[in-house]
């Protein structure tokens, strides 16, 4: 399995080899061993969503407080998604900065995203679906949203899917009614940033 950090500290890309043969194909999306190699500690499981989506479907940005946060594992396991990661942590050199992937049933790409950093994606294609692992059991009072479409994220969602047709973004009631960055900010909402994670 390969794996590369992200742009942003705490964010990992990893893509596994596909095997195919005449009855279809294998992928092995997460390895324990691979991965607490990688990122320097194991992923627990605190809670596995499965998310099936209409194209242009936009969920996020969505994140968790700090202690103890919500590390993310993500696989999209049939379709397409644009998955994207915010550095939320007041205090880091890449705060607000943002980095989006594709994960689809091609590449069979996954995503982690430690603790403290936001998530986001919109759906390429209908019915993609995706699978994520989070660290923590779901917690609706320490669960946060900002809004996707805050200029000052300045997030570039994709305005075609996965086949070249054009997207409608459609938002969710409590994404599009979330606080803006700076918003949740002044009103000490975002995680922030520890002297244990700095290193």
């Amino acid at each position: 399995m390969d794996a590369r950090e992200l742009s942003i500290p705490g964010a990992w890309l990893f893509a596994a080899p596909v095997l195919s043969g005449e009855r279809g194909e294998h992928v092995e999306p997460y390895s324990a061993p691979e991965f607490t190699a990688v990122v320097g500690r194991p992923l627990s499981l605190g809670h596995l969503n499965v998310t099936v989506a209409r194209a242009g479907s936009v969920f996020g940005v969505h994140y968790g407080d700090v202690p103890p946060g919500q590390a993310k594992y993500l696989h999209c396991v049939s379709g397409a998604v644009w998955d994207v990661v915010v550095d939320l942590r007041v205090g880091s050199p890449t705060f607000g900065r943002w980095e989006g992937v594709v994960l689809d049933d091609v590449d069979r790409h996954a995503v982690y995203l430690g603790e403290g950093l936001g998530h986001a994606y919109v759906s390429l294609a209908d019915r993609s679906t995706l699978v994520y692992v989070c660290s923590q059991p779901f917690m609706p009072d320490r669960e946060h949203s900002l809004n996707p479409m805050d200029p000052a994220l300045g997030i570039a969602w994709p305005r075609s899917g996965r086949d070249g047709t054009p997207l409608t973004l459609t938002l969710g009631r409590r994404d599009g009614s979330a606080p803006t960055l700076e918003e949740a900010r002044a009103a000490g909402r975002l995680p922030v940033l520890t002297e244990e994670a700095r290193g």
